[in-house]
């Protein structure tokens, strides 16, 4: 149809309207799209900037992409309402619309966020580590992948253990790996009829022989009770963390071994009964 057609067909004031209308939507249309691509480039920026910040405060990666990507996705919601709003479109019915989705979705999901929450407190707060050795929520193991929803612990005869980080975070966190030195408690029990002065110096001398001992702090040994069947030494070395493990296992060993050799007995535990003869009659 050409134009000479179509000013048959409408009156000069509706061409005059329709133009103005074409115009106004055009330019409508050009500032949505332009409101749309800048403001999606921006959104990038300021995730692509939020994932650098959070590598370089050393982060774990999978948090960084995470907040990176919920802050891109969220800026580009605001970004298609602005988009709309240009294009004079009520936005209030979507907004309100969005807003029960999300409280819909966060009464189902609710244990699920929890773990999430606690999931982000654990990579900001960092109690563990990976590589580190803990127990929390009644397990232990060996920390393997720190999860938004769950950790990943390795047990020490393999097995995998995938706990709820808000078990996690709800429970007491003992982190055996952290420190580099620890403290190698044991009990040594001896016989009533042993002499105490000689069992310490073989305690002693057998520390003092093991290299894995650290010299600071220094180690304590001393009498610590006299049980029902036996005599009682604390035996408080330190050690490397590395090395807490084997140490204990050795000087047990060695110590098992040197009270043998001096005649020194570990006494099992007994009980006296005493016998009362009654005369008949009586």
């Amino acid at each position: 149809m050409g134009m000479k057609q179509v000013e048959n067909i409408f009156s000069p004031e509706t061409l005059e309207q329709i133009k103005l209308a074409i115009t106004a939507y055009g330019l409508k249309i050009l500032g949505a799209l332009a409101v749309f691509f800048v403001g999606k480039w921006i959104a990038r920026v300021l995730s692509n900037l939020a994932a650098t910040i959070l590598e370089k405060s050393h982060v774990d990666e999978t948090f960084s992409q995470f907040m990176a990507n919920l802050i891109y996705y969220g800026l580009l919601i605001v970004v298609i309402l602005t988009t709309l709003a240009q294009l004079g479109v009520q936005t209030t019915s979507f907004l309100a619309i969005l807003g029960s989705a999300g409280l819909a979705i966060g009464l189902a999901l609710q244990g699920s966020l929890g773990n999430f929450a606690a999931g982000v407190l654990l990579i900001i707060f960092r109690p563990f580590q990976v590589g580190e050795y803990i127990e929390g929520a009644g397990v232990g193991g060996t920390v393997h992948e720190i999860k938004l929803l769950v950790t990943q612990l390795n047990t020490p005869d393999n097995k995998v253990l995938f706990v709820p980080n808000g078990k996690l975070m709800g429970d007491n966190i003992t982190n055996y790996s952290r420190n580099p030195t620890r403290r190698c408690d044991m009990i040594l029990g001896v016989s009533y009829d042993d002499d105490i002065d000689r069992v310490r110096a073989i305690i002693e001398d057998v520390l003092g022989k093991e290299e894995r001992i650290l010299e600071e702090p220094e180690p304590i040994v001393g009498l610590i009770e006299f049980g029902e069947s036996s005599v009682n030494f604390t035996v408080r070395p330190w050690v490397n963390t590395s090395d807490f493990l084997t140490t204990k296992m050795d000087l047990l060993a060695e110590f098992k071994r040197r009270f043998d050799t001096e005649g020194i007995s570990i006494p099992y535990p007994q009980q006296d009964i005493h016998l009362h003869q009654v005369k008949a009659g009586s």
